[in-house]
């Protein structure tokens, strides 16, 4: 296999297909390898349900080999080390490989170890997590074994996480369930974070679905430690003042959503800024000190959510910016913060946030999208994942 490239993309997944898919639509000719470890690929957004027991894991995942686009070179390998001055990054199998321009596009590490007990628990005892497609199918198992008068609790940590919303899409669903199983289960929701949702129009709605399903909120809860066979949760709580207590919650199914960073070989690169995550101009996508490298999705540092509708609308603004530099013209700015949550606040019941930087609602639709509605749920359940597959993959839109 070759070793240079005349674009090197780092990351498989959602940003690194559709960007390549995107540039070779622009392009036939250019020279693409995408570095991508794992032989399969994931459409995340769907864990949510299949946690809740309507959608099938198996229909998240497809073969690698399926989604790379046809033009380009998958490098079965992980980088461990990038030597930007040289053009150059390194793979754990003791290769080397150089290029023009780097599109650094890994997404983002969860760091499951960061709690102490959860591995050795996770998928048994009532502890799982719709972060994990082995685990999310056992969510729905623990809901269904749910009794009267029993806990579940629902955690969110203190770290950005991919699709914020999803620490608390599964406990509404939750609450729809035992509420039509007609039990009496205790729910509650432990953040690390301060607020429900940062953006005051979308949480006045999501009040009053933490109250409809009589929800306990708990934050700047920070879970340290689960004991799965004790069935307790051990949290790090922040008081107003700054200090810090530790408290022990017991449950009966706890859901768990682990602290998430950058990839440890972007952490300890000349890439990444002093919080670790790839350093880029939040317009451009550029990097900051190398301008032949540029970042894209959950592992830059740029202030949006990170969801797969922040890569889509990145995308083509990497891709025009990757040819002008190909074309030694400038960057421009075009990326304007855009992120889309689909909250799923029941069964059929989806609120549909979108916004930008500074939290600036930017909806779609012609009506007011912090209103749960069925046809914003069929268009989670049925159209995104067809439109992911078969469009955003290939790099139509």
């Amino acid at each position: 296999m070759k070793q240079h490239y005349q674009i090197l993309i780092i990351g498989g997944g959602n940003a690194g297909i559709s960007t390549a898919a995107q540039l070779l639509r622009k392009n036939k000719a250019l020279d693409i390898g995408i570095i991508e470890p794992s032989g399969h690929h994931y459409y995340q957004p769907a864990w949510t349900l299949v946690g809740a027991g309507v959608f099938n894991a198996e229909d998240t995942i497809r073969k690698e080999k399926e989604v790379i686009p046809a033009g380009t070179t998958w490098i079965k390998d992980a980088v461990i080390s990038f030597q930007p001055e040289q053009n150059q990054v390194s793979t754990s199998n003791g290769h080397a490989y150089t290029y023009d321009v780097l599109i650094v596009a890994p997404g983002i590490q969860l760091n499951w170890h960061l709690i102490k007990g959860l591995k050795e628990t996770l998928g048994k005892n009532g502890v799982t997590s719709n972060y994990s497609v082995d685990c999310a199918p056992y969510t729905f198992q623990c809901l269904q074994q749910l009794k009267e008068g029993e806990t579940a609790l629902f955690t969110a940590p203190s770290t950005p996480v991919k699709c914020g919303g999803a620490p608390q899409k599964i406990m509404y669903l939750a609450g729809d369930y035992v509420q039509r199983k007609k039990l009496h289960a205790k729910i509650e929701f432990t953040s690390g974070g301060g607020v429900l949702f940062g953006i005051k129009k979308y949480a006045d709605e999501l009040m009053k679905m933490v109250n409809r399903y009589n929800i306990q909120l708990h934050f700047k809860h920070s879970l340290i430690e689960v004991n799965g066979q004790s069935k307790k949760a051990v949290y790090e709580v922040t008081a107003a003042d700054g200090s810090k207590s530790i408290i022990e919650k017991s449950f009966d199914m706890i859901h768990v959503v682990p602290p998430q960073s950058a990839p440890d070989f972007i952490k300890n690169s000349p890439l990444a800024d002093t919080n670790g995550w790839v350093d880029v101009n939040k317009f451009s996508l550029q990097h900051m000190r190398y301008p032949n490298i540029f970042g894209i999705g959950d592992a830059t540092n740029t202030p949006n959510a990170k969801t797969g509708a922040a890569v889509r609308k990145q995308a083509p603004v990497v891709v025009k910016n990757v040819l002008a530099y190909l074309n030694k013209q400038p960057a421009e700015g075009g990326y304007n913060g855009y992120g889309s949550c689909p909250l799923v606040v029941g069964y059929g019941k989806l609120i549909l946030a979108e916004f930008g930087y500074d939290n600036k609602v930017m909806e779609t639709f012609p009506f007011d999208q912090s209103k749960p509605r069925w046809s914003m749920y069929m268009l989670k359940r049925y159209v995104l994942p067809w439109l992911y597959w078969h469009k955003i993959l290939k790099g139509k839109m």
